[in-house]
């Protein structure tokens, strides 16, 4: 079986689960009214280092946030969505790095973990037994012998090739470690689920560094996409220049093994910090882990910039998906832009129908897919969609000569996101994810930036050239269809 597979094959290839175990995790998800968060009567809530900020203080917030957008309603909408869903605080206060694919995302995470004195909590779909699942494990390992403590989530499905041999060292040094749902029946937990899987990549240094993204632990990361001058996308003025600092090898060949992989994730400081903190607690009570006692995992927070973000971790134990209401909330409220990014795409009808509106009313819908995938089944699902959305004016481009795993979206120029959830029923129902959004004109240059360069290497599929693909394809992707609610 392949690295990754497909986040784990994704349940179905070739059928790991049986049927009943899948039809027992499946629900419904929400009916959302597109206008739910357009016309709140509620002050914006903001928080930072020292707590909740008055009126006075969030207004200059967002005064100097809408400073020099092209539209400064176009924020308030957004802001107002982030406002009205969820219970989660928007915290300013915060810097946000943009990593690009798995070495730069490495090379910052070891450096974080090297510099860490008190705590290490990790949260990982996957962590493989292999050269860079090694490395991370050396690392903690050195850490928790320093007398750092360690705690260590992994996702039993998702580690399922990772013996828990792997992980011995660690434990035997002192190190927490949870088995996330284990598919062992001899070790699950009280409130067990099958096909419920914690889908999340998080890591919390010392309560005041976060990372989240897209990446797994895994050695299919150890070659960019990009090449090495597209890596670290700190800030608008660094990541302008990396875009024009091309050199001639800045096409990323194919490994050896197979294509590089394309991904996103972020290093956060800030208040922030906690919210992610608490997300991590969450699961690790959940999984009725030790008590974590004699640390300090929420030091005071500390301002570290002017980023506004709010941590989004959604479960299956929701009454519904926090980070699916805000994604769609913000497609119905576009009303300039919509750049999705997303490496299994496989929509609700009612996410669709958000797509498919929006292009409707004028608004520029880009959606960047996989060319590739190691999911036929995913891959000819997500086909299955093209013909209604290129019909309905929606941009769709395959990323080429790379495997692309990202998950993010950039809307209107002001509201971003990178986290783990994929466009399937999977994320929105059955999966813990975790995202982060962002509020703000610098950070959305910065994804905009990414995203142009991306379709650089990528092929726009176009409707006339859709129309003529085989009638065995079409057959496939029918097929495929069927299947799009357990996918």
């Amino acid at each position: 079986m392949n690295h990754l597979k497909h986040d784990a094959f994704k349940w179905l290839q070739p059928f790991f689960l049986s049927l009943p175990f899948l039809l027992a995790g499946c629900g419904s998800l929400p009916t959302i009214n597109p206008d739910m968060a357009l016309h709140s009567p509620k002050p914006i809530h903001m928080e930072g280092a020292r707590g909740p900020l008055s009126n006075k203080q969030s207004k200059a917030i967002l005064a100097k946030l809408q400073k020099g957008a092209d539209d400064t309603n176009i924020f308030d909408r957004h802001l107002a969505i982030e406002q009205e869903i969820g219970d989660s605080p928007l915290m300013v206060g915060n810097h946000v790095d943009l990593l690009v694919d798995g070495p730069a995302t490495y090379e910052s995470m070891f450096a974080a973990i090297a510099q860490a004195t008190d705590t290490i909590d990790m949260e990982t779909f996957i962590l493989e037994p292999d050269d860079i699942g090694q490395r991370f494990v050396d690392a903690l390992l050195q850490k928790q012998l320093e007398g750092v403590q360690v705690n260590l989530i992994y996702d039993s499905v998702g580690s399922l090739n990772t013996p828990k041999s792997f992980f011995q060292p660690l434990v035997d040094a002192g190190a927490h470690v949870i088995e996330y749902n284990p598919i062992n029946p001899l070790n699950t937990r009280k409130g067990w689920e099958l096909n419920e899987r914690d889908h999340r990549k998080l890591l919390v240094i010392d309560g005041k560094i976060a990372y989240v993204g897209g990446i797994n632990i895994s050695s299919v990361y150890s070659s960019g996409s990009f090449g090495s001058t597209f890596a670290s996308l700190g800030s608008s003025k660094r990541h302008k220049e990396s875009l024009e600092d091309k050199t001639e090898d800045g096409k990323q060949t194919k490994k050896s093994e197979g294509l590089a992989w394309r991904d996103t994730h972020m290093r956060m400081e800030g208040p922030v910090v906690g919210e992610f903190q608490k997300l991590f607690m969450t699961s690790w009570e959940k999984q009725k882990g030790e008590p974590l006692e004699n640390h300090d995992y929420f030091p005071a927070p500390v301002s570290a910039g002017r980023d506004v973000v709010r941590a989004i971790g959604s479960t299956p134990d929701d009454p519904f998906s926090l980070m699916y209401v805000t994604l769609i909330s913000a497609i119905n409220s576009a009303e300039s832009q919509i750049y999705i990014t997303n490496a299994y795409f496989v929509p609700d009808k009612q996410m669709l129908a958000a797509l498919k509106e929006a292009a409707g009313r004028g608004v520029d819908v880009r959606i960047l897919l996989p060319s590739t995938t190691d999911s036929n089944l995913v891959l000819y699902a997500s086909h299955s969609y093209y013909d209604e959305l290129l019909e309905a004016g929606v941009k769709i481009y395959e990323r080429q000569d790379a495997f692309l795993h990202a998950k993010t979206a950039m809307i209107d120029g002001v509201w971003s996101t990178v986290g783990s959830s994929n466009m399937d029923w999977r994320s929105f129902l059955n999966n813990q994810e975790i995202n982060a959004v962002i509020l703000g004109q610098d950070f959305a240059d910065r994804m905009q930036a990414l995203y142009e360069k991306d379709l650089q290497d990528s092929k726009q599929i176009t409707l006339s050239e859709w129309e003529h693909r085989s009638l065995l394809k079409r057959l496939k992707e029918t097929g495929a269809r069927l299947w799009a609610r357990f996918l």
